[in-house]
């Protein structure tokens, strides 16, 4: 797909899309890649609708959120979002914006993150988070799930005990570990009222997809 289409879909910050398009998903992750990027943004505008706030720093935070890549098992991952941060200071610094809209950009890329578990202080930074975390819960991110356990080399349960009554969950080993070590607590951490509404009907989705897995097995 050509740059200018992928930008169109960005409306109405084709212009901004344009130019941090070639710089917004690194490496070949497909749970972080540009329809990942493209979902966020729908979400951010959904809540930035109902929430206010600047709709332009939004946009390029969701925009550059994950322009530095670094994979869910390594112990560099909760750097990630300060690494991605600083990149997109370079990169806004290059085309011109004010030094006060460069950092409120990083202080919502830097905050995003779960794993970097910094509190969003902006609503800009609160609305980036809320988000992201809604690609994470719902049917997207069960398929998320199941696509980085696959990445990783995980399996997708423990046969012999897939819900973990008698063992530790481990959720590098079994991937449906993670619904509970990760995902169901993410409801109850989204910043904006508009973001806990979207998040509860996606939440009682990711229960539906683990209830019908473990019938079916």
């Amino acid at each position: 797909m050509d740059t200018n289409r992928m930008a169109r879909a960005f409306a109405p910050f084709e212009t901004l899309a344009a130019d941090l398009i070639p710089h917004a998903a690194d490496g070949d992750d497909g749970s972080h890649d540009i329809a990942h990027i493209l979902r966020v943004f729908r979400n951010a505008m959904a809540i930035q609708a109902e929430e206010g706030g600047n709709a332009r720093i939004l946009a390029a935070a969701v925009l550059l959120h994950d322009c530095v890549a670094v994979e869910k098992n390594s112990p560099h991952r909760a750097q990630a979002s300060r690494l991605a941060a600083e990149k997109a200071s370079g990169i806004l610094r290059e085309l011109g914006w004010a030094d006060e809209d460069i950092a409120a950009t990083a202080h919502a890329i830097t905050t995003h993150s779960f794993s970097a578990n910094l509190p969003p202080e902006t609503l800009e930074a609160k609305m980036l988070q809320d988000a992201d975390r809604l690609d994470a819960i719902g049917m997207v991110g069960a398929a998320r799930c199941f696509y980085i356990a696959g990445r990783l080399g995980s399996g997708l349960y423990d046969p012999f005990d897939p819900l973990a009554s008698e063992r530790p969950l481990d959720d590098k080993r079994f991937a449906i570990d993670h619904f509970e070590t990760k995902l169901f607590k993410l409801a109850d951490g989204f910043q904006t009222e508009t973001g806990r509404k979207l998040a509860e009907a996606r939440h009682d989705r990711l229960k539906t997809v683990l209830a019908m897995f473990i019938d079916e097995i």
